[in-house]
C-alpha cells in the first residue's frame, strides 16, 4: 500500500475553483481567512491499495501526527483490506520520508507497532528517499482525484466532505471509501521513552535508515 497526507481542507463557505451544478446563486467567501472559518481543517490521509487500485481516506481533524497515520493503515485492513487479504504474510507500506508517517518519527513507529501486534501481521515501511515524493504511487492515483470532488462546492461539514471524496472514481476502476475520524488528534503526544530504548523495530541492511 502507499500512504501519505493531502494537504488540509478548511471546513466552511469558502469559494474553490471549479464548476457544478446548482439550482441558484451560491454566496461564499472569496478568501480563505481564517477567522471566516469554523476552525476546524480535515486532514485527509490516504492509503492506497496499489494492486486493487482502490483507495481509503482517513478524514480527521487536529494535528497530523503518527498516531493518526497508524490510525490509518488500522481502519483500512478492517475496512477493505482483511477482505481481500485474508491470510497475508505481510504488509509493504510505501511512504514519504518526511510528515507524520517519516522515518524520523518514533511515535509513527510505535503506534505502527501497535497495530502489526494488533492485526498479527508483519508491516514493513519503505521510505522514499528525500525528494522522491513524486514517485509515491498515492499522489498521482489518489490525490490528484480528490480536488476535483469538492471543487466548485461549499464545503459546510466534515459529513459532506465525505461523501464527496467516497464519490471519486475513474475509468481505469478507482474506488474510494472515505471514513471519518472518531477522535481529535493532539500534537505534543511522544513515543514511550522504553520504546524508544528498546525499540523491537528491524532495519534493513540496504538502506536501513529508510526501511
Amino acid at each position: 500500500m502507499s500512504v501519505d497526507t493531502k494537504k488540509k481542507e478548511l471546513i466552511g463557505d469558502f469559494a474553490r475553483s471549479g464548476r457544478a451544478w446548482t439550482d441558484g446563486a451560491l454566496h461564499a467567501f472569496d478568501h480563505d481567512f481564517g477567522s471566516y472559518s469554523s476552525d476546524q481543517k480535515a486532514i485527509p490521509y490516504g492509503v492506497y491499495d496499489t494492486v486493487a487500485n482502490e483507495a481509503f481516506v482517513y478524514l480527521a481533524t487536529g494535528a497530523d501526527t503518527g498516531e493518526l497515520a497508524a490510525d490509518a493503515v488500522r481502519r483500512y485492513w478492517y475496512r477493505m483490506g482483511q477482505s481481500r487479504y485474508s491470510g497475508v504474510g505481510g504488509i509493504l507500506v510505501l511512504a514519504d520520508c518526511g510528515g507524520s508517517n517519516g522515518y524520523r518519527v518514533p511515535l509513527y513507529r510505535e503506534r505502527l507497532h501497535r497495530v502489526a501486534q494488533l492485526l498479527g501481521i508483519p508491516i514493513r515501511v519503505a521510505h522514499l528517499p528525500p525528494y522522491c515524493s513524486k514517485y509515491n504511487p498515492i499522489d498521482h492515483r489518489l490525490f490528484c482525484h480528490l480536488p476535483q470532488a469538492i471543487s466548485g462546492r461549499l464545503v459546510e461539514s466534515l459529513s459532506w466532505m465525505q461523501l464527496l471524496f467516497s464519490k471519486v472514481s475513474t475509468r481505469t476502476g478507482l474506488r474510494v471509501i472515505c471514513e471519518l475520524a472518531r477522535k481529535t488528534y493532539q500534537a505534543g503526544i511522544k513515543a514511550a521513552a522504553e520504546f524508544r530504548q528498546n525499540e523491537p523495530t528491524e532495519r534493513d541492511e540496504t538502506l536501513g535508515q529508510f526501511n
